[in-house]
């Protein structure tokens, strides 16, 4: 693990983010403006041996950032369904979780409160809060990475849905009968305009011998399997235009998934973040070309518009820390609510 420290800031009110996908883990010190004081990364351990070697690895990243900084709470962003009570991740397909009881397990070894949230939540709330998406309350917020992840602002505040799952848009069938996507169903957006998307269609144009994927053919020396998606838009930057094609029709099928979202949540907004979003304006201005194109209404309705992220890959670290420092208030709010139901 590398650990990277900041240039100072506040020490009052610091809470340590974690952010945590399918490769690898993120973890930094925030203070309550939301600047990170200091930064962890690892991979992800091979969580087929069991899924606590996760959990441990999460525990030792928190250990090793407190060690330097006196934090009050721990927020953790998690790649997965997370239910209604930011408690339990119910099922996280990358990292082997299934109705995993996070919070207790990691607060219980830790001795600190614990906050667990969406991953693709957690990036959506930094977003809203210092970043592309301050000053709106309608956002949604679209992570395209090896999957897609989602979310949704609504009023100013996080909609989880009843059950906590909302905003699972990556797994929206758009295709009847397609690709098999890793949560078990066929023609999964995710499997259209995802960082994998890229990946595959560029393994499948070498694997044809075809002429016009010649650039890509030499820069993989002939291999097929090192083809990976930021040796594509590193192409397409310098010209390659089958790569620009790639990126064309990945974003083409963004657009797509993003009109059927404008015709869901009507928003003023979409943020585009994840790191397949570091292809710019190869990528968002063939999505912002069909979202038009495929828009309910065009023409006779406001459009929402499609803006890059800007916290880049630490959104989920920087949101999740946000979203536990506001936990004790929320959890306050849940009661009074459940409480009135009951009367």
């Amino acid at each position: 693990m590398a650990l990277t420290r900041g240039n100072g800031g506040r020490s009052r009110g610091l809470v340590i983010g974690v952010d945590i996908g399918g490769t690898k883990v993120a973890a930094g010190v925030v203070n309550p403006s939301g600047r990170v004081l200091a930064r962890l990364r690892t991979e992800t351990p091979d969580r087929s041996k069991s899924p606590k070697v996760v959990e441990d690895t999460i525990a030792g990243v928190v250990e090793e950032l407190r060690a330097s900084y006196p934090v009050k709470a721990v927020g953790v962003g998690a790649a997965g369904f997370v239910d209604e009570r930011r408690s339990t991740v119910l099922f996280a397909p990358h990292l082997s979780w299934r109705g995993e009881p996070l919070r207790e397990a990691l607060s219980a070894r830790l001795g600190l409160p614990v906050a667990v949230e969406n991953d693709a939540n957690a990036s959506a709330w930094a977003e809203v809060r210092i970043g592309a998406g301050r000053g709106h309350r309608d956002v949604v917020v679209v992570n395209l990475g090896t999957g897609i992840g989602g979310a949704i602002v609504l009023n100013g505040a996080l909609y989880r849905g009843r059950y906590g799952i909302a905003g699972e848009f990556g797994h929206m069938a758009v295709v009847p009968g397609g690709h098999r996507c890793e949560c078990g169903n066929r023609g999964c957006w995710e499997q259209y305009a995802s960082g994998n998307a890229v990946t595959r269609e560029a393994r499948e144009l070498v694997q044809a011998d075809s002429p016009v994927a010649r650039a890509l053919l030499q820069a993989v020396d002939g291999d097929p399997s090192r083809m990976t998606g930021p040796l594509v838009a590193e192409l397409a930057r310098e010209g390659d235009r089958a790569s620009v094609e790639i990126l064309e029709d990945v974003g083409g099928w963004l657009g797509v998934g993003l009109a059927d979202l404008a015709a869901a949540f009507d928003p003023e907004l979409f943020v585009i973040g994840g790191g397949v979003s570091d292809c710019g304006e190869l990528l968002l201005g063939p999505a912002r070309t069909a979202f038009r194109r495929n828009l309910t209404g065009r023409g006779y309705r406001p459009e929402a518009r499609i803006a890059r992220a800007e916290l880049g890959n630490e959104a989920g670290l920087i949101g999740a820390a946000l979203l536990a420092r506001e936990e004790p208030r929320n959890r306050l709010l849940r009661r009074r609510f459940t409480a009135r139901r009951r009367i």
